[in-house]
């Protein structure tokens, strides 16, 4: 091989090299950091009491997640039926490091709001607060199975464990009316071993 040749595979190997890797890039979803804090509006929303761990809510919000109960919303058609995602920069569910960083009132934000300069849509027009409170439950289960967010504490514990949320905007039912029971004292401190407080490139929810 002369070597003008020599050179000229070896600036094509070099570029294609280069597209591989600007293509894993594009795919991924960024170094883990914590999410922005949600807006006024959503920091005191957090999930119904006693919904983490009911499972005919968590199979109600599986049918939204795959699209069998509304054919407009279809969140498995970018996340994935199995939690994979199937398009560049849907929020990979299964990373639990990351996703631990999200508080319910988070992921609650991001599915209503969508997320700026992301594909992921607001579905706040498609699914009602009950809804969007189903599929949350059912999204958690990827990588947080078994686990709830203790909204005292600022992170996810064993599901049981956590306590009642505090009664500010704490389990309202669709349209802000308060759900059943009695206000809820602070929630106790979390149990002895219990995860620590966790701090969570744009991405789909």
């Amino acid at each position: 091989m002369t070597r003008m040749k020599w050179v000229k595979a070896a600036l094509l190997i070099s570029m294609a090299g280069a597209i591989v890797s600007v293509t894993g890039c594009e795919a991924g979803e960024g170094p883990i950091v914590a999410p922005p804090d949600p807006p006024p509006e959503y920091a005191d929303k957090h999930m119904p009491a006693g919904w983490w761990a009911d499972e005919k809510i968590i199979e109600e919000g599986k049918q939204i997640f795959i699209g069998a109960k509304n054919i407009d919303v279809n969140c498995a058609s970018c996340h994935g039926k199995d939690g994979k995602p199937v398009k560049a920069g849907a929020r990979d569910f299964r990373n639990a490091e990351r996703m631990k960083l999200y508080s319910d009132a988070v992921w609650f934000w991001r599915i209503s709001e969508g997320v700026k300069d992301t594909k992921m849509k607001a579905w706040k027009t498609k699914l009602t607060e009950e809804d969007r409170w189903k599929v949350m439950a059912f999204e958690r289960t990827f990588g947080l199975k078994g686990m709830e967010y203790n909204v005292a504490t600022k992170n996810w514990v064993p599901v049981g464990t956590a306590g009642a949320a505090p009664a500010a905007g704490a389990g309202t039912a669709p349209g802000g009316a308060a759900t059943k029971g009695k206000a809820a004292p602070a929630s106790p401190a979390a149990p002895k071993g219990g995860v620590a407080p966790a701090a969570g490139k744009k991405s789909g929810t």
